[in-house]
């Protein structure tokens, strides 16, 4: 039974390496979101001094969009290729970031909600400063979205504790 079980279980395991192209598709991906990046500055830049504080507040919050969505690909690529491809080797490398390799698969759902709610929020708050070009029906559904994303990262941060608690009971 040995024999054919070995065979089987090497494939399954070598699977994970179907993973690697999609993590080099994030990483080309966080280069497209570099370029819109630079884009929504080059076009913010010129009209900084014929904005308003509204106006320029708004492009800000868009170029922190940007950012919080690549440092979030960021976290994705690092965490998700370490947790089921292979550990990246960068152990002496003096720029290598404090939390990589320590983010497991639980820490990774919750850094993205709580990213995405971030992202949520700085919508909304994008919202608010235009406030007058929006319905109240639209308005409200933003809201709506908003606190769903807040409840979910809530349910997933209860459960991930939950779990926690009855693995250290388990182990007692």
């Amino acid at each position: 039974m040995k024999k054919t079980e070995q065979p089987i279980e090497t494939a399954i395991f070598q699977s994970r390496w179907l993973l690697a192209p999609f993590y080099l598709g994030l990483v080309a991906s966080l280069g497209l979101l570099l370029v819109q990046f630079w884009k929504e500055f080059y076009h913010l830049l010129p009209s900084v001094f014929t904005l308003n504080s509204e106006q320029t507040i708004l492009g800000i919050l868009g170029l922190i969009d940007l950012s919080l969505v690549g440092n979030l690909l960021l976290m994705v690529i690092f965490s998700g290729y370490e947790n089921f491809v292979s550990k990246i080797d960068v152990e002496r490398h003096k720029d290598k970031p404090y939390w990589m390799g320590t983010i497991d698969f639980s820490g990774l759902k919750l850094k993205l909600m709580s990213s995405i709610v971030a992202i949520s929020a700085i919508q909304l708050l994008r919202c608010f400063l235009e406030i007058h070009e929006l319905t109240t029906e639209k308005l409200l559904w933003r809201i709506i979205l908003h606190l769903t994303f807040v409840v979910s990262g809530l349910l997933l941060a209860l459960m991930d504790f939950i779990a926690s608690r009855s693995l250290v009971h388990k182990k007692s």
